[in-house]
């Protein structure tokens, strides 16, 4: 690889825990990021983010995007690790032609899917993996038009999917269900969920029930992009309405002041352990 000079003021991506995912820290075993741009090996790194990560077969699997410094475009790179605290780089596993990011992975009906950011695509696309975890095929466009950092989850006996459709502002989120996740998707009747509001609208990670309510993430914006993550729970979720209460311990990751993350946090993908405890992966974005 050849060497380039590369921008400072890089996202990289950590380990948090806790007893929920409104109250984490960092992990108390490991040294901090867990993974930088130093890892990637295959291609110049500008910096690492938006990562999700899942466990299948014995093994803890991480999926993220690289800004590829060379050309000036997002990548999904992987790294797997056997207890989730220790990383190894395993390579590229998604390009296009076009930008991708925040690529959310999950379990379906036997087989494993992403949907990432396609924005260059004019339409969120999804993927599966033929074979998981290392090859990606694009199988079905979801929805037309450009929708930031989509967020599908199912609930209830339908897929539902947030996402936000002013990706340069970040200010709002619409709401999209569905019958099966190939579709046809319908926007919601309460569109927009969140207008004219840079702190709420653009998703940060995957929906979580937490005490069997469901809560979403959110990029908070308001004072520069990427600066805090804050979550929100939803209490009421149909074809027809939609309610969510902002949760009191806002915002739930927030800049360090120094370090890895210092200047700001704006992801989370968590998943529960057990009754008393959660383990995450986050990213950060450190001081120039």
């Amino acid at each position: 690889m050849t060497k380039v000079d590369l921008p400072k003021d890089p996202w990289s991506i950590s380990i948090y825990t806790g007893e929920s995912p409104l109250s984490l820290s960092p992990h108390p075993d490991i040294a901090h990021p867990a993974l930088g741009r130093a890892q990637v090996n295959d291609v110049p790194a500008s910096f690492i983010a938006d990562p999700f990560f899942l466990h299948h077969g014995n093994a803890w699997h991480l999926f993220f995007e690289i800004l590829n410094h060379d050309r000036g475009l997002g990548e999904i790179g992987y790294a797997s690790s056997p207890d989730v605290l220790h990383w190894t780089y395993q390579g590229v596993v998604l390009r296009e032609a076009f930008h991708l990011s925040y690529p959310l992975v999950f379990e379906h009906a036997g087989e494993i899917y992403m949907v990432p950011e396609t924005l260059g695509a004019g339409a969120v696309r999804l993927y599966r993996a033929e074979p998981f975890p290392m090859h990606w095929v694009h199988v079905a466009d979801l929805l037309s038009g450009t929708l930031a950092d989509p967020t599908p989850f199912h609930f209830s006996g339908r897929w539902w999917m947030f996402g936000c459709d002013t990706p340069h502002t970040h200010d709002h989120l619409s709401l999209f269900h569905a019958d099966h996740l190939f579709g046809p998707w319908h926007p919601h009747p309460a569109n927009p969920i969140v207008a004219r509001d840079n702190r709420r609208a653009r998703p940060a990670g995957r929906v979580v029930s937490i005490n069997g309510v469901l809560h979403r993430f959110a990029q908070d914006c308001g004072q520069r992009y990427g600066g805090a993550v804050r979550a929100f729970a939803i209490s009421q979720l149909t074809a027809d309405t939609y309610r969510e209460q902002e949760c009191p311990n806002n915002p739930v990751l927030s800049a360090a002041g120094a370090g890895w993350n210092g200047k700001g946090m704006h992801h989370v993908d968590a998943q529960q352990q057990s009754s008393s405890r959660w383990i995450a992966v986050v990213d950060g974005i450190c001081h120039a």
